[in-house]
């Protein structure tokens, strides 16, 4: 008997305990009155013995193999049975498991130290078993080290490997059919550190009500951005984003040019640019240490960085999936100025304690950080500076506290978070007597916002905030306020759906001394919206937004705005 032939019959106990070990997942108890094959000892099919058959494996049961791993089902190797918490010595196969375990290192445990011995088992597992056995068998033979066994024992694994043989060319041409197209994609992928995220939104809307129908019409309006979203380090985003679109707000009556029942999709770079496409957004965010930084070097707003508290009526994208106006999605504390600057996210404590779930987030930005004139640039231009005090309890609750510190070198408007390069924008949320900057003026606000989730399907939000500007010229100074409160039912009808009912006051001011600002009435604002689900990618909101007394005057006739979005996402 050659030397080769010596050693397999040597180690051939190891793979024979193997197979009889792995089987008992296929099978019920060990038979005693029946002589059967060693295939059907394993619970093999007769029809596995027909290579021709197996030749017609679906694509199917080799990925439902290849899956298998995506369940927490990774494996780790054991020294001794004992570590099996399942696997009791009065189990019929526990001295075959303690051979292969504790003599041949050939079985290996799930990590929460269970062996699952009566799993279901697919005829894919057991060959990769059988050819994890196979190479422990190869190791052992190299080494010579085991003790004789006989003729009967080479011959039923060599039945086996015969058996299995068309499994494991398979496999083995399955990882050689990954490996070549994994090749092909690295070859010819975009990029290793880029994703593309895509938003589309198409909106149909009108105005309704008293002179608001004779100033407006029913516009077909859309908004697209695209978002470059790289990570470096598998912690940091840096995100480009293209926008293009061709919205406009309506004009609710002939004197106004405030903000009100502006919708998301209508403002920024990508509202109306007559499609044009630009970079609306270049920011950077990276953890350093315990703090989150984010840096702008061109589009960022406070709701970037700050926890805005307002669940299912904003969204991080502002636009597509939210509230329809922009009153709905955030408090205006957060629009009141934009552009580029620095932020930083800092936890206060670490769990426990009155600190363990609060943290503090400061940042500024500037609307004219890339021009180098008189009285702009990132420090003597207009800007923003937040301060934000957070504080959660759980997931069900989430309070903030705001402060931000803004200053305008030339007049536009207070809630201009659209701003990027100069002076001028027109305002994005709140009537045009609480927006309007006669010249360079500063101002400091103040707000409070709060989220309280009672169940997983209903969610109440709200925020009071108030606005003291300042004014360098005369009749400049004034006060604004603004609140509201959001009741919203996620999942209502269908799962990802989302019904939204929203109500208060835009921003206002009273009693300004200047022609055209006058209108001592609150704006309020009603909303509702019903967001439907139609696939993963694809969502239709229909919406009502009803606004009294536009222009702060009770003589103009209120206004109903009736929309229609369509959002995709990809």
């Amino acid at each position: 008997m050659s030397n080769l032939l010596w050693k397999s019959l040597v180690v051939s106990p190891a793979v024979l305990g193997a197979t009889l070990l792995v089987s008992t997942t296929a099978m019920a108890a060990p038979s005693t009155t029946t002589q059967v094959s060693p295939a059907k000892q394993l619970g093999v099919s007769e029809v596995a013995q027909q290579p021709e058959m197996l030749a017609q494996t679906t694509i199917d049961q080799v990925n439902r193999y290849s899956n298998e791993g995506n369940q927490n089902n990774s494996q780790s190797q054991v020294t001794s049975v004992s570590q099996f918490s399942d696997v009791q010595p009065t189990d019929w196969a526990f001295q075959a498991l303690q051979s292969l375990v504790e003599r041949y290192g050939c079985i290996a445990g799930y990590p929460n130290a269970t062996y699952r011995g009566n799993r279901a088992l697919t005829r894919y597992e057991f060959a990769a078993g059988l050819n994890a056995c196979l190479d422990r068998v190869n190791e052992l033979i190299a080494t010579a080290t085991a003790d004789l066994v006989t003729k009967q024992d080479l011959a039923t694994l060599q039945r086996l490997q015969e058996e299995f043989s068309a499994e494991l060319a398979t496999l083995r041409g399955r990882v050689d059919s990954l490996e070549a197209r994994t090749a092909e994609l690295e070859a010819n992928q975009f990029s290793t550190t880029t994703k593309l995220v895509g938003e589309a939104i198409f909106g149909v809307t009108d105005a309704f009500g008293g002179r608001n129908g004779n100033n407006n019409n029913t516009v077909f309006q859309d908004r697209v951005r695209l978002d470059l979203q790289t990570s470096f380090t598998g912690r940091d985003v840096l995100h480009t984003r293209l926008a293009a679109g061709n919205a406009i707000p309506f004009t609710l009556d002939g004197n106004n040019t405030g903000a009100e029942g502006t919708q998301t999709f209508q403002v920024g770079n990508g509202g109306n640019t007559n499609n044009a496409v630009r970079i609306d957004r270049l920011t950077y965010e990276v953890p350093i240490g315990p703090a989150n930084v984010y840096i702008a070097a061109s589009g960022g707003q406070h709701s970037h960085y700050a926890a805005v508290n307002n669940p299912y009526f904003f969204d991080n994208t502002d636009g597509g999936n939210g509230a329809l106006s922009t009153f709905a999605s955030e408090s205006p504390i957060y629009r009141i100025g934009g552009g580029a600057g620095i932020a930083l996210n800092v936890p206060l404590g670490k769990g426990g304690g009155i600190l363990g779930n609060s943290s503090i987030t400061a940042g500024y930005l500037a609307s004219n950080a890339n021009d180098p004139g008189l009285n702009q640039g990132l420090t003597n231009g207009s800007y923003a500076a937040l301060g934000q005090l957070n504080f959660s309890v759980g997931d069900r609750v989430a309070l903030a506290a705001t402060y931000v510190h803004g200053y305008n070198s030339g007049g536009g408007s207070l809630f201009n978070s659209t701003s990027v390069n100069g002076n001028g924008i027109g305002p994005t949320v709140g009537t045009n007597q609480a927006n309007t900057l006669l010249g360079a003026g500063s101002s400091n606000s103040y707000g409070v916002e709060a989220a309280f989730r009672p169940s997983d399907k209903l969610s109440v939000s709200g925020f009071v905030s108030y606005h003291e500007v300042t004014g360098f010229g005369a009749n400049d100074d004034f006060n604004a306020w603004s609140y509201g409160l959001g009741v919203a039912l996620p999942d209502f009808g269908k799962k990802g759906n989302v019904l939204g009912i929203f109500a208060g006051a835009e921003p206002y001011s009273f009693n300004r001394p200047v022609a055209g600002l006058t209108g001592n009435n609150v704006p309020y604002h009603f909303e509702g919206f019903y967001k439907y689900r139609v696939s993963d990618n694809i969502s239709i909101t229909p919406g009502v937004i009803w606004l009294t007394s536009p222009g702060q005057s009770s003589a103009n006739d209120d206004a109903i705005i009736g929309t229609l979005r369509t959002t995709f996402t990809f």
